[in-house]
């Protein structure tokens, strides 16, 4: 049976890259291996009066290239492998994009849809308070993740600011309220870049048939954060978007899904299903929908060794991290199935976090224009590096993507000598 532990994964997505990197095997020995496990239990006291005992972890995994940066989530299903696994993949991520962070994440064990608001900002309090000085404006960096937003990041600098208070403190987590240092294009960045990384793709001549974003059919599974952004920016750019889903459903329409008024609905309803005019599909037979684009934006292993051989998409976009097994991978390379890998495709995030942290550090607030311009130029040409070094050495994208980040940090702990 193919081996789903992310962790595994992304050991194996390494080793495959490894072979194009010129690089001391000491040096790649330490790249695979996270730098430190942090994991906390913590009571929180619920609305009822009840105690319960949650789970947290942050691992931070590589910081040769700048402070660790990673998101935090909340999911029954956080495990200690997926969090070492998504530190790995933000450590590449950071160095495909070339922004100088190094890679971490975090996560608690627990359900949000069960908590009330002061649950989540208790146990977000509480996390913070035990991670200590792990996390800092210079140490290590968190953002959201899956079920966190910026209402969990303003409850995670505050949390911070109190117990360090005289100095600027607002550099502690990206993805911020605005009104408290967060950045223009922050909360669409992560869609924004997935999204010009399909437009290069079809300009490229990728997607057969295809010749600009008005001509494309996308599906998109996950409409929360990043799913719903990027339909909405394939929406506006012409694409027809004939296939959406959440956790509780799927809908599609072969004449095309406006995303907004599927926003709305969601809203309204709790999911996307029911909405007018549209047909419920499985969640199987959504990612199975012949179309142009596919754009993952969910959770990891969601395309397998089972359903790779069923994937209609000429190009697949992850949004997501780590939606598509090694074993897929092959499934996919070999009938010419184009695949923009995750650590390239929804780099767009913290590409923007990172410009997020330079304006809280300098006191500024940039334009939206301006970030959206710097993120389009950033994601281009990392774009363009990933292709191009896929087509030379006739390989697949994610293992040309990860030679190109695993060089950068190879290069750069050379560089810098191992201390003592």
């Amino acid at each position: 049976m193919e081996d789903l532990n992310p962790f595994h994964i992304a050991q194996t997505q390494f080793a495959r890259a490894t072979q194009f990197v010129s690089a001391d095997a000491g040096i790649l020995g330490s790249l695979i291996r996270p730098f430190r496990v942090t994991r906390i239990e913590f009571p929180v006291e619920m609305d009822d009066g009840t105690y319960q005992v949650f789970t947290g972890f942050r691992v931070q995994h590589n910081n040769a290239r700048g402070p660790y940066k990673g998101g935090i989530r909340f999911h029954p299903d956080v495990s200690e492998d997926e969090v070492k696994a998504l530190a790995a993949w933000m450590t590449w991520k950071t160095a495909v994009v070339e922004v100088p962070f190094g890679g971490a994440k975090g996560g608690v064990i627990c359900d949000p849809k069960r908590l009330s608001v002061r649950e989540k900002r208790a146990i977000t309090r509480r996390y913070t308070m035990q991670l200590g000085n792990t996390i800092g404006p210079t140490v290590d960096i968190p953002a959201p993740d899956v079920y966190t937003d910026a209402s969990t990041m303003a409850w995670i600098f505050d949390t911070y600011d109190m117990t360090h208070p005289g100095s600027n403190n607002l550099p502690v987590v990206t993805g911020k309220p605005m009104e408290l240092g967060g950045s223009h294009g922050r909360e669409t960045a992560t869609a924004r870049g997935c999204i010009v990384c399909v437009e290069e793709a079809i300009a490229r001549g990728m997607v057969d048939g295809v010749k600009t974003m008005a001509d494309a059919r996308v599906v998109v599974q996950g409409f929360g954060n990043a799913g719903s952004f990027a339909a909405q920016f394939a929406h506006d750019g012409g694409a027809k978007v004939i296939g959406l889903s959440d956790s509780r459903g799927a809908i599609m329409s072969a004449a095309g899904l406006d995303p907004k008024a599927v926003l709305a609905h969601k809203q309204d309803t709790g999911s996307v299903v029911g909405f007018p005019g549209s047909s419920q599909v499985s969640a199987t037979e959504l990612m199975e929908l012949e179309c142009d684009v596919l754009i993952p934006a969910a959770l990891e292993n969601q395309i397998t060794a089972e359903n790779a051989g069923r994937i209609h998409a000429k190009l697949i976009a992850e949004a997501a991290n780590g939606p598509t097994t090694p074993a897929a991978d092959d499934q996919l390379f070999q009938r010419g199935v184009h695949v923009i890998p995750d650590i390239l495709a929804n780099g767009g995030g913290v590409t923007v976090s990172y410009y997020e942290w330079v304006q809280n550090i300098q006191d500024e607030q940039w334009e939206p224009e301006v970030v959206d311009a710097k993120l389009r130029k950033k994601m281009t040409r990392a774009f363009h590096a990933v292709f191009n070094f896929a087509a030379e050495k006739s390989i697949d994208a994610r293992t040309a993507a990860y030679a190109l980040a695993v060089d950068r940090v190879a290069r750069v702990t050379a560089m810098r000598g191992i201390w003592p």
